[in-house]
């Protein structure tokens, strides 16, 4: 492998929150935005509703904790799925249906009651809809995608146009939440009694911003593709490409081309007056054919990383035993520690018998 000086840091370490799945305080803060928008044409629980369906898909998280493989089969499928999500709409709007039919010892004032709308079934299952609606919107936009139709049909949608941990979208959520909240508090001090529908406007804003925000990202991932699969890298034409956003920087782009001998990594800056410099690129040099090589790719376990991978990079080593095959997906950076960075390994022995095969997050101790 080739780096140059420029890019050494680059190359060695990862920079922080570059997690691949968007962050449940984004979802929280989104599912409260939407929220505060819909105001008084939300129906007692409104806020709830919204907050848990939001939320509630990233639950599969917890199959981190039984391993890469289960981790891998579970996560961003069943509960990002639509059915998943139409299970998450339908079982929240039932709990807060049957919650506003318990007996309450204090009811909503007249005057807010009059505002909100009634609270059947259907008025619930339609806030949870659009709780469980954003939610993957917002996963289909950042990440690793979601199996959309799992189980129907195997196969990973969605476009990497953000990072998992996005600054700038949780700025903005952020404010438009707190914004109105240091506005109240400065006209009760000046002694303001006007009644306002307080933030219903920022929310709006806010959301507004977002979709702008999505389509600009959009629209800068297109035109770094354009950019990687226009250039030659040292000599040899881009067979395929790929870009991936960096933290809090919009206008850069990590790019990883595939050329007929090398996987080349490098950064794509859009900002105007900056060069773009093919020859300065992080070069992996593909692995020659071998039978270690066809051996360890019919694997099990590489047949289930192939389908989940998106830049797949085999390398074959020699261990004390024998040899060892393992697949890395680069899409993630080198020292990626977030769970959805996954290898599969599989050990030989001299005479290319299978010894052990596993899948194994990438930040694993073990040897």
């Amino acid at each position: 492998m080739r780096c140059p000086s420029s890019l050494r840091q680059r190359c060695e370490h990862n920079f922080p929150w570059e997690g691949r799945s968007l962050d449940p305080i984004t979802h929280a803060l989104a599912s409260l935005t939407l929220a505060r928008a819909g105001k008084n044409h939300l129906p007692r629980y409104g806020t709830a509703m919204l907050l848990f369906s939001g939320v509630a898909a990233d639950l599969d998280y917890l199959s981190y904790f039984a391993g890469p493989a289960i981790f891998l089969r579970i996560h961003r499928t069943f509960l990002h799925s639509l059915i998943g999500s139409a299970l998450i709409a339908l079982a929240t709007a039932a709990a807060f249906f049957f919650l506003n039919k318990a007996p309450k010892s204090k009811d909503l004032p007249r005057t807010e009651n009059a505002l909100r709308p009634g609270f059947t079934f259907g008025v619930a299952l339609l806030v949870c809809v659009i709780g469980a609606g954003s939610h993957i919107l917002l996963d289909l936009v950042s990440g690793i995608g979601v199996q959309l139709f799992w189980p129907f049909r195997a196969g990973w949608i969605g476009r990497e146009l953000m990072t998992g941990f996005d600054p700038w979208i949780l700025a903005l959520l952020a404010t438009a939440l707190l914004l109105p909240e240091l506005l109240k508090l400065v006209s009760e001090e000046i002694g303001e009694q006007k009644k306002r529908s307080r933030g219903r406007g920022t929310a709006i804003i806010a959301l507004a911003i977002l979709v702008l925000y999505v389509g600009a990202k959009a629209a800068l991932h297109r035109q770094a593709l354009e950019l990687l699969a226009s250039r030659e890298y040292h000599g040899r034409p881009p067979v395929s490409s790929a870009a991936f956003p960096l933290f809090a920087a919009p206008f850069t782009w990590r790019g990883v081309v595939s050329t007929d001998a090398t996987v080349e990594e490098l950064q794509v800056s859009l900002l105007l007056g900056r060069d773009f410099d093919t020859d300065r690129s992080f070069v992996r040099y593909k692995p020659v054919p071998s039978a270690a090589l066809d051996a360890g790719e019919n694997t099990q376990v590489s047949r289930t990383f192939l389908a989940y991978a998106r830049i797949p990079f085999a390398t074959v080593i020699r261990v004390e035993d024998g040899l060892r095959f393992e697949l890395r997906d680069l899409r993630f950076v080198p020292n990626d520690t977030s769970p959805e960075n996954i290898v599969a390994r599989v050990d030989f022995n001299r005479n290319l018998q299978i010894q052990n095969e596993e899948l194994r997050f990438a930040s694993s101790k073990s040897p």
